[in-house]
């Protein structure tokens, strides 16, 4: 099977399509939200954000100075246009696949005991 049209290797990394995923949901997002909200750490999360506003894909803002200093984050368009192509990328990936049977859906469990 090919790798269907759309599909972002930068964006596929789980760490960076959840910092996407959440980014396309809002217009700006604060830099302790999002790591809050994804449980990393600072220099983790700026790494990843690095990478993707390397590509483009995000604008990074930071406002105020000293202990008021403030950075948001936002998807550029051309980052909103990856997310969206490498998703439909994903669903193709996953209807190929066909409806899951019955017996695929419902694994079997391991007996007590063994």
């Amino acid at each position: 099977m090919s790798t269907p049209a759309g599909f972002d290797e930068l964006i596929h990394p789980s760490t960076r399509l959840s910092v996407v995923a959440l980014l396309a949901a809002t217009e700006w997002a604060d830099f302790a939200f999002i790591r809050d909200s994804l449980s990393l750490s600072d220099s983790a999360l700026s790494k990843q954000l690095h990478t993707l506003q390397e590509a483009e894909y995000l604008e990074i803002q930071k406002e105020g100075g000293g202990r008021n200093r403030r950075t948001k984050v936002r998807l550029t368009d051309r980052g909103r246009t990856a997310f969206e192509g490498h998703v439909a990328a994903l669903r193709a990936i996953v209807d190929s696949a066909g409806p899951a049977t019955g017996a695929a859906r419902k694994q079997p469990r391991a007996e007590a005991g063994r």
